[in-house]
């Protein structure tokens, strides 16, 4: 017999089992269809025991089904409860293999052959079901799962978890219970856990310092083999960023994410935001697909919170039954943000203004817009207006929504500018490398901005691929312009960019062999090479080249021969560009080759040199590069921005370095003048190097770390004392400091004898702290350049001698120069 309701629901996960609940509280036909035995799959598949969190807190819930946090079983519980109060029409064991039609008259057939008619249709199977896998070698052994059910089931095992995610982190927890005896690694591949929410990410360090379990950030798996002697029968070998890791394996559970069940919704008509396996629906605002009447919410939809989920199946029913003036909770927060535009137009409006018109957030949803903009900055500039400085600090990305923007490319002629039309971005190479503006940009005109923040830009090259292809694709066309002006043609341009191929190196690997024929160009997007060559039987180092630059373009002109040999000095993102092409470009336009020409002229003078006076120079060059590789390989200088070095030649050891640092700073200095190394005439002592991608920033969950407008990388009073920051630096600069009492006023000191001094805290307190003897709680401290003092980092200017200087990567090579001489 053949059913017919108003609305056919499919998956009762937390957005369906709430759109169930609204229909029957509105007493709208409905059937709710569940494929497996029981109600909410999603959740059932959460592993036994596991803690649910009602995220976003600031959200209110509209959904008839009731939802807080507490254990997967209370949930389920409570579900099955209200489901049955409200009288939800459900049919379990109801396997949806078809959908046909369109609003009013759609057909859903079930594997068992039975037919369901509906007017509209909402689907909201999720995406669990279609996990991306492990393609390495070795991964198709049986103890390789994607799902985790009960983590007390494992005991004394060596369990690898891939995947950083909540879904990772919450199954490694599980099974790194002490009574278990289990040996638990995560692997993450980014340097941090962004997508995670806050509280996994506290539990996990908290397990980690416990002994409990341990991970590894930036690091994949390579494969899984047999182990040899001595080791356990199976092992995992990981790329790590310190080299390959083998790791005793009895079990991985990979968690890496799910896909949409694409083949069945395009069957059903429905469109897609792009071809990647990972992109989502195209949906409007009220979340209603391509083909009309059938509507798609939930994980599918690119929202895999159960807050988000259930306020979206409660509001597509009132959708569905009329309720068109229904808003979505942070309607109010857009407006407000688009409050100032000159135009007006509601936020629908404008989500699709912005969607349309930039060509980076083509394949962004309405939904995923919403989220990133409430974290973006809307800009209405004049004319001739400043919008980015050259050398400023700075790593959000701007993209023109309106008007247009003037690049200034040569700083000593502010009238030589390349336009930048409405519908592209630009700030893309300070995302990437963390180096300084390249350029200062004005508007052409009157131009509306949205400048996106770094966190949020990449969280949506994350989720979006289409955004990450399109703004690797834009960034190395800008350098390749760069490099070459504007004698390549478009037909080239677009040539080289299809042979493009972004490549990985670790820190001491090698980009260019000397000697090898070659002549491919890198362009350096993060972190940064030195160049040597092999002198007399050593190896003498020529340069430091910097994010934002390239190398190997001197081949071209050596017959391909690599005259020089090229490593990364840190983990470095490296795009190389197909060398064959510019050689038949250079043989075709003679105009390209003088120009290129010109551009390596001073390198091939830099070569000359040396080679020439190689006897002459043997020991000065040998302590130029041994200087260079101390400052640049073994003191982290090659990612700072700004870095406290000393003189040793000058430096009488008074001190006055750290006491002036504990004047302005609560007394509490942020630099150690005696620890740190030294090499030659030069000290670096314990002090932040403020580095181009700072390590501390990777989790602050209070979001209390920042970048200044010098460069200065500071923690600010948000800071809740998590130690985050502290385990990130890998330079030991950071301290977890108590947090000093008020501090009394110069009439409280003058007329009460409050405190050793004005603006200090009082005595007791500083010989607590002293003696160790101080209690929680505590906050982060650093170096933060003294900024918002008069004169500058107060190291600096307290020093007698003139020994303590604080440097940027400019100076390095000029500083080592120094010793040499």
């Amino acid at each position: 017999m053949l059913e017919k309701v108003k609305i056919a629901i499919v998956g009762s996960g937390p957005a369906g089992l709430s759109a169930a609940g609204r229909a029957a509280a509105r007493g709208l036909s409905h059937v709710l269809l569940e494929k497996t035995s029981h109600l909410s799959d999603t959740i059932f598949k959460y592993q036994r025991g596991k803690y649910i969190m009602s995220t976003p807190d600031q959200l209110p819930l509209r959904s008839d089904i009731a939802f807080e946090a507490g254990s997967r079983e209370s949930i389920i519980d409570r579900w099955d409860v209200d489901a049955a109060d409200l009288k939800t029409n459900v049919k379990l064991n109801s396997d949806v293999i078809a959908i046909e039609g369109h609003e009013g008259e759609f057909t859903l057939t079930l594997a068992s052959g039975e037919i369901i008619a509906a007017e509209y249709v909402i689907l909201a199977v999720g995406v669990q079901g279609n996990p991306n896998k492990l393609k390495n070698p070795g991964t198709d052994q049986p103890w390789v799962q994607y799902q985790l059910d009960d983590p007390k089931e494992y005991y004394d095992e060596n369990v690898i978890v891939i995947g950083g995610g909540d879904a990772g982190i919450e199954n490694a927890l599980g099974l790194a219970n002490p009574e278990q005896g289990n040996v638990v690694t995560l692997l993450q591949r980014s340097d941090g856990f962004p997508r995670s929410k806050e509280a996994n990410v506290q539990a996990l360090y908290a397990a980690r310092d416990a002994g409990q379990l341990d991970f590894i950030t930036e690091a994949s798996l390579i494969r899984i083999e047999q182990g040899g002697s001595g080791e356990s029968l199976w092992v995992a070998v990981v790329d790590t960023k310190d080299g390959e890791a083998r790791l005793p394996c009895d079990r991985i559970i990979a968690r890496l994410g799910a896909a949409p069940p694409r083949k069945f919704v395009e069957a059903a008509g429905v469109e897609f935001t792009g071809p990647d396996r990972e992109a989502f629906p195209v949906l409007t605002p009220r979340y209603e697909s391509t083909v009309p009447g059938l509507y798609i919410i939930g994980a599918l939809a690119g929202f895999p919170l159960i807050k988000h989920c259930m306020n979206q199946g409660h509001d597509v029913v009132e959708f569905i039954s009329g309720n068109t003036d229904l808003q979505p909770p942070d309607t109010p927060l857009l407006e407000e943000l688009f409050k100032a535009a000159p135009q007006k137009r509601s936020v629908e409006e404008w989500l699709e203004h912005i969607r349309s018109r930039v060509d980076v957030l083509t394949d962004v949803s309405p939904l995923q817009m919403r989220e990133f903009l409430l974290a973006s900055t809307i800009h209405y500039k004049k004319s001739g207006d400043l919008v980015v400085k050259r050398n400023d600090i700075g790593s959000s990305v701007f993209a023109i929504v309106d008007g247009s923007v003037a690049v200034e490319v040569d700083a000593k002629d502010k009238r030589k500018t390349v336009p930048i039309a409405g519908g592209n971005i630009f700030g893309e190479l300070g995302l990437i490398s963390g180096r300084r503006r390249t350029a200062t940009v004005r508007a052409a005109e009157p131009t509306m901005l949205l400048e996106i923040p770094r966190n949020a830009t990449l969280k949506l090259m994350a989720s979006v691929p289409g955004v990450k292809r399109r703004m690797e694709r834009i960034s190395t066309e800008r350098q390749v312009g760069q490099i070459f002006g504007q004698l390549l043609p478009r037909k080239a341009i677009d040539e080289i960019l299809d042979g493009a191929e972004l490549l990985h190196f670790k820190a001491g690997e090698a980009l260019i062999n000397e000697g090898e024929r070659s002549t491919d160009i890198y362009i350096i997007r993060s972190g940064s090479v030195v160049v040597e060559k092999h002198i007399g039987g050593k190896d003498v180092f020529l340069s430091y080249v910097l994010a934002g630059n390239y190398v190997g373009e001197m081949a071209l002109f050596y017959e391909g021969l690599r005259t020089a040999t090229v490593r990364a000095a840190i983990k470095s993102d490296v795009v190389r560009l197909p060398g064959a092409i510019f050689e038949r470009l250079l043989s075709e336009n003679p105009d390209l080759y003088k120009s290129v020409e010109g551009l390596v002229a001073d390198r091939r003078k830099l070569n000359d040199y040396i080679e020439a006076k190689r006897e002459g120079f043997s020991s000065v060059v040998d302590m130029h590069t041994s200087v260079a590789r101390f400052l640049l390989e073994e003191q982290g200088l090659s990612e700072a921005t700004d870095a406290l070095v000393i003189d040793e030649t000058l430096c009488v050891g008074c001190d006055n370095c750290e006491k002036a640092c504990a004047d302005v700073h609560e007394g509490i200095s942020r630099l150690d003048r005696e620890a740190g190394n030294s090499y030659a005439f030069i000290h670096v002592p314990t002090s932040c190097r403020h580095c181009e991608h700072p390590h501390c920033m990777t989790d602050c969950p209070p979001d209390a770390i920042h970048r200044g407008p010098d460069g200065e990388v500071f923690i600010d009073d948000k800071c809740i004392g998590c130690g985050n920051c502290q385990r990130y630096c890998p330079y030991g600069v950071i301290q977890m400091e108590a947090v000093p009492p008020k501090k009394p006023s110069l009439l409280s000191w003058l007329a009460f004898g409050i405190g050793p001094g004005p603006g200090q805290p009082d005595k007791d307190w500083i010989d607590d702290h002293r003696k160790g003897n101080e209690k929680p709680p505590k906050q982060a401290v650093k170096c933060d350049m003294c900024s918002g003092i008069k004169g500058g980092p107060a190291c600096v200017r307290a020093c007698p001698t003139g020994a303590a200087m604080r440097i940027s990567p400019d100076d390095y090579l000029s500083l080592a120069g120094e010793g040499s001489e």
